[in-house]
C-alpha cells in the first residue's frame, strides 16, 4: 500500500522529475485541465460539481500522502499531487481559456512557493492535511487574484 500511496502521490512518478516537480505537476495539471472537455467547468452548477470532486479528491489524496510521507517524510518535495488539486481550484469557476490557463499556472506557482499568510500557517498541519491544505490555499489565492482581474479588465 505504501508503494502506490508513493505512486499516487507523486503523481504518477512526476514528482521524480529532477528540477522543480512542485512546477512539473502543476503543468501536469494545467494540461489535464486544457484537455477535459469544457463542458465539465461551464456553468454554476457543473462548477459546484466540479468543486466538489476536487474536495473529494483532495481529502482522499490526504490519505495517500500520509502513507507516502512514512517512505518520502514528511512534505517530501517529491509528492505533488497536492498542487494537482491547488491547481484546479486555481482555475475554478473561471472561463476556460488559455490566457487563464496560463495565468492561474503563474499565480499558483508564485503563492505556492512564497507561501503568504495563512498558507504558510497552514503547511504546519499534520500529516498530508498540511501538506494538501496549503496548496489549496494558494489555489484558492491564484483564483480570487483571476477573478479580480477578470472583472476589471474591460471586455472588447
Amino acid at each position: 500500500m505504501r508503494k502506490f500511496s508513493e505512486y499516487l502521490s507523486t503523481l504518477f512518478g512526476i514528482g521524480y522529475f529532477p528540477k522543480a516537480p512542485g512546477t512539473a505537476g502543476t503543468l501536469f495539471a494545467a494540461t489535464v485541465y486544457f484537455v477535459l472537455p469544457n463542458h465539465w467547468f461551464y456553468g454554476w452548477q457543473n462548477s459546484t460539481l466540479a468543486l466538489i470532486a476536487i474536495l473529494i479528491g483532495s481529502i482522499i489524496s490526504v490519505f495517500f500522502i500520509s502513507k507516502a510521507e512514512e517512505e518520502l517524510g514528511h512534505d517530501n518535495g517529491k509528492i505533488v499531487i497536492d498542487e494537482f488539486w491547488g491547481y484546479f481550484i486555481a482555475v475554478l469557476f473561471l472561463p476556460k481559456t488559455l490566457t487563464v490557463i496560463i495565468t492561474a499556472f503563474i499565480l499558483f506557482r508564485i503563492f505556492d512557493i512564497l507561501k503568504p499568510e495563512p498558507v504558510n500557517v497552514l503547511q504546519k498541519l499534520p500529516k498530508g492535511w498540511g501538506v494538501m491544505a496549503d496548496d489549496i490555499m494558494a489555489g484558492i489565492y491564484a483564483n480570487i487574484v483571476l477573478q479580480i482581474v477578470i472583472r476589471l479588465i474591460p471586455k472588447n
